[in-house]
């Protein structure tokens, strides 16, 4: 967006009766929205689902278990789980408020459908060119609270690609990529709210990013990161642990090849002067031929230790650490034996733990 483009936003509840499977959103929203050419629809996915008959008399145990594609983390009956979408989220979508009682709403099967189907459909009936955002709400990693974000987009681009340009003071931008589509999802929310029968909000004055007649774009799905990009794709540590003990390949996939140069301790680091981790190739660094000889096996041995006199602080964090590598090279499929190699430890030191760990 050019520097003298600045523009002001109007964004408005749009009220809707209670919907049920089979209602006409697209007539609905035509006459309800107020809508012109260059507007953004902003739609609750919940609505989306009620209409499209994604409402299920089954427990939101069995709910979520049916719709979750892999578990990233659990915490007494919280869980936080993949959808079939790739979408992270809380209970994998499902949700039992503002639904009859006994029953729970599921994500809609595909959201960028969803809004192409609504942006398409408001074109045909009255002539309006408008983008389309499904929203949902979700928590965030390491903050409190949840915003609406977009998980359905047609009519629009759902980020804004500024890596290439400069900013005020002339520096480049390399990871400047804002997801505009999640920044209206949540502008929209401030007006719809929770409570309200207002799901659907109608933003004006961004008309420059909604897309020629019939260009629905790529869709809210291109904002999921892809796990070769994810540093925390697997979740837990509980989580990892189950992934390897289920040989999970879905979960499993979400850690990098293991090559020479890198192998998954790389990241267990000690930041007390009283704890080490040494992680270094086994047979200095030869590895060993695989079952077939044309394949290599690598092999590393892993030690934490604790100086000694060491506080009892400092002891539990070399235990953690210990912990985290059994679990890393579990997650890897790595064959993990003692070695004594890995054991030893010099004058003033303790090894905690000790292994080899030899990639199959």
């Amino acid at each position: 967006m050019a520097d003298a483009v600045r523009p002001e936003l109007r964004v408005r509840p749009v009220e809707w009766p209670e919907i049920a499977a089979g209602d006409d959103l697209v007539r609905l929203l035509a006459d309800t929205g107020h809508l012109a050419d260059g507007d953004i629809a902003v739609v609750t996915s919940k609505v989306v689902s009620k209409a499209e008959g994604r409402v299920t008399k089954r427990s939101r145990r069995e709910a979520v278990a049916a719709e979750t594609v892999r578990t990233l983390a659990t915490r007494g009956d919280s869980v936080v789980a993949e959808t079939r979408h790739g979408l992270v989220m809380a209970a994998a979508g499902v949700d039992a408020s503002n639904t009859a009682a006994g029953t729970v709403v599921l994500l809609p099967v595909d959201p960028d459908e969803s809004a192409r189907l609504l942006r398409q459909g408001v074109a045909e009936l009255i002539g309006v060119n408008v983008a389309v955002l499904v929203s949902d709400t979700m928590g965030r990693a390491w903050r409190n609270g949840q915003t609406d974000l977009a998980i359905g987009c047609a009519g629009m681009s759902p980020s804004q690609d500024l890596r290439g340009t400069r900013d005020a003071q002339g520096n480049a931008l390399t990871v400047t990529v804002p997801a505009i589509a999640d920044e209206l999802a949540s502008a929209a929310d401030l007006v719809k709210g929770k409570a309200s029968r207002c799901p659907v909000a109608v933003v004006s004055g961004l008309g420059h990013l909604v897309l020629a007649p019939g260009e629905h774009g790529g869709g809210a799905a291109a904002l999921i990161r892809d796990s070769s990009l994810d540093l925390f794709g697997l979740g837990t540590r509980e989580a990892a642990v189950a992934a390897a003990l289920r040989d999970d390949p879905v979960a499993l996939s979400h850690f990098p090849p293991i090559d020479a140069q890198h192998h998954p301790f790389a990241a267990l680091v000690s930041d007390r002067e009283s704890v080490e981790v040494v992680v270094g190739p086994a047979e200095e660094g030869v590895a060993s031929p695989g079952p077939d000889a044309t394949t290599y096996r690598r092999s590393w041995l892993v030690a934490v230790r604790v100086r000694d006199g060491a506080p009892a602080t400092d002891q539990r964090h070399a235990g953690a650490l210990a912990e985290r590598a059994r679990v890393l090279a579990a997650a890897h499929r790595l064959q993990i034996r003692d070695d004594s190699a890995a054991s030893h430890a010099g004058h003033g030191w303790q090894t905690v733990d000790g292994f080899l760990a030899t990639a199959p």
